[in-house]
């Protein structure tokens, strides 16, 4: 049942339309500050960035996807192929269902086996305590994520809707993992209170998975054939843009701004924002249909229009970027008023 549901999402990923209707990142309302006097050489810029002790090439991680079915296997191979070859990150769908038959366990271990060097990212759900050392295992992970998707289980027709006991299990999955943890929400952000509460349990990072992109919501609508309530709910969450700033200004551990990034410059305003890396999940898995070199190309389109806009502030590296001018305007600027951040200071750094 499982399997099944694992290449139900697939196609739908694939084949319908599953982005956010009425609600964006908020990325439109980051402004960085232009130069007209950047003082910096575009050829010479370095967009790498030191990710648990391991050099990504690009501040890119393909986030967690697929896995689970057989064809699913064809997908991860192709990412990883490219993941290998561009030296980025690379997270790995929910693998209950490896851990709960065997024979689903190559849909998985194929990531490893084409990205030998890659930083790769295993993937459980928050109760699952007994799953983490064999989903780690599986694919000799760099590090571990612990999924948060509650909206996909409340809209999913069988899905699991009792959350209690969420911390406590994160906790005593980062007591028994020795290796990084990751918190991840599946497309509906994460608060700066509960990105708090994620530090304290142990926790090594923080993707807040923003609204924006993908909307399970709206990928367990197509599943149920169920217009009301998946409907009701398919603009829910955080956006990304505003999450990512909740989430920064609250922890001191990296964090991950995914949900909708698009492009380089999208990226480049998640990174001012304080973001450690950026993920993308959805514009990938469609590339890697046709094979990893698109995958590539996708990639490396990304990697340039995230250099011109460093090159257009004046950042020679990822750390410069982080500490460049921006102007938060609109939606998000209420947002996070309303919350009680300052976003002047983002404009008038020293």
């Amino acid at each position: 049942m499982t399997s099944e549901r694992k290449l139900e999402h697939l196609l739908i990923c694939n084949q319908r339309d599953v982005e956010y209707r009425g609600k964006s990142t908020g990325f439109e309302d980051i402004e960085l500050i232009h130069k007209a006097l950047p003082e910096v050489d575009k050829e010479g810029i370095d967009v790498s960035i030191d990710f648990f002790g391991k050099k990504l090439d690009i501040p890119l991680i393909i986030s967690a996807i697929t896995g689970g079915h057989p064809a699913a296997t064809k997908i991860n191979r192709e990412l990883a192929k490219a993941a290998d070859e561009l030296n980025i990150g690379m997270g790995v769908g929910s693998q209950r269902a490896a851990v709960e038959n065997k024979e689903l366990i190559p849909t998985y271990s194929v990531v490893r086996e084409n990205a030998p060097s890659a930083f790769i990212i295993g993937n459980i759900g928050a109760p699952q305590i007994e799953y983490a050392e064999a989903a780690a295992g599986m694919i000799e992970a760099d590090a571990l994520a612990i999924h948060l998707n509650t909206l996909q289980e409340a809209i999913q027709p069988e899905g699991d809707i009792d959350a209690r006991g969420y911390v406590e299990s994160i906790e005593k999955i980062a007591d028994i993992i020795d290796m990084p943890i990751i918190a991840k929400e599946t497309g509906a952000g994460i608060s700066k209170s509960e990105a708090v509460t994620l530090e304290k349990a142990g926790v090594n990072a923080i993707d807040v998975a923003g609204s924006g992109g993908t909307s399970w919501a709206a990928v367990e609508t197509y599943r149920a054939d169920e217009d009301y309530i998946g409907n009701l709910y398919w603009d829910w969450g955080i956006p990304t843009a505003s999450s990512t700033v909740e989430v920064c200004e609250s922890v001191n551990i990296p964090v991950i701004s995914s949900g909708g990034i698009r492009s380089g410059l999208d990226a480049a305003k998640a990174l001012a924002l304080g973001a450690e890396c950026v993920g993308i999940a959805l514009p990938l898995l469609k590339e890697a249909y046709t094979g990893y070199e698109s995958v590539v190309k996708k990639v490396e389109e990304f990697k340039e229009s995230l250099k011109i806009a460093m090159f257009l502030v004046g950042a020679n590296n990822v750390k410069e970027l982080r500490n460049c001018d921006l102007l938060i305007r609109g939606k998000t600027r209420e947002w996070l008023t309303e919350r009680g951040i300052d976003t002047k200071k983002y404009a008038r750094r020293i």
